[in-house]
């Protein structure tokens, strides 16, 4: 399992490679290269072509590539670019619905993130985590309500889509994964809104979220950042254990191992050290 921490992965199109540095240099975690929904069927072939030239021109540059969905006729093709290309660190595949398709994607070489948007991928989420090459696992609100029937912005379907958040938090922990990643939030302008959704993928255990605008990425960082009583509280905590060890009273409250490993999260968190 990779560790790394990844609170934002923002996405920019492949049809713009000129926004690729801008959205590199945004603060955000990753950068997903977008050759799938962003992208009309008639421009896949040149949109690919000009992710290639990018890559090419620039060699540092670290990318994830979303690639068109299993069974789409361009899907190989954006495979094979990603198997070549040392710039591309990672595979978002969208609308999976099998192992076979993870291991598919996964024979480039590279590691893989399913993001669940079907019933039929939440049917099989148990054997999707644990494909071969999968990385953590991600999930679009957007298109599973679409096919679940779901109304739109309504609390009954909010109630239904925290019920596929689980299951994907809980299949990414039996599988030992990443954590995973929170679907998009689309309304650009509601920063509030933004970061009630990022409050509560951190609260619901995800590691952060898609995101599809740069404004979006430091309302999630910042929605991801424990408070300062949070980390005067996970120091003290971890302070004490050094000094006491076992099980010991702080604040009038025990402090057994599951308390000390959430003060370590807490102090992961903020990028600070833990031991």
């Amino acid at each position: 399992m990779d560790n790394t921490s990844i609170r934002s992965a923002l996405f920019v199109p492949a049809t713009r490679p000129e926004r690729i540095p801008k959205a590199l240099q945004s603060g955000a975690d990753q950068v997903i290269v977008d050759l799938e929904d962003a992208v009309a069927e008639d421009l896949k072939a040149q949109a690919r072509a000009s992710l290639d030239a990018f890559l090419n021109d620039n060699p540092q540059a670290r990318v994830l590539v979303r690639i068109n969905a299993p069974q789409h006729q361009q899907q190989a093709a954006d495979i094979e670019l990603c198997r070549r290309q040392p710039g591309v660190v990672a595979v978002l595949l969208p609308k999976v619905e099998s192992a076979a398709q993870v291991e598919q994607a996964a024979a480039c070489g590279k590691p893989v993130w399913p993001i669940i948007e079907s019933a039929r991928g939440l049917l099989e989420l148990p054997a999707i985590a644990r494909a071969r090459g999968v990385e953590r696992l991600s999930f679009g609100a957007l298109d599973l309500g679409l096919d679940l029937g779901l109304a739109s912005d309504t609390a009954g379907a909010q109630r239904i889509l925290d019920q596929a958040r689980y299951a994907i938090l809980l299949h990414s922990v039996l599988a030992q994964l990443a954590p995973p990643l929170d679907s998009v939030f689309a309304d650009i302008n509601n920063s509030a809104g933004m970061a009630r959704m990022a409050a509560d993928a951190r609260d619901m255990g995800f590691g952060g979220l898609l995101c599809i605008h740069p404004g979006q990425v430091a309302v999630i960082h910042a929605a991801f950042m424990p408070r300062q009583d949070e980390l005067d509280w996970a120091r003290r905590v971890l302070d004490a254990v050094a000094s006491t060890g076992g099980v010991f009273v702080l604040d009038g409250q025990m402090v057994d191992a599951p308390v000390i490993g959430l003060a370590r999260r807490v102090l992961r968190r903020a990028g600070l050290p833990c031991n």
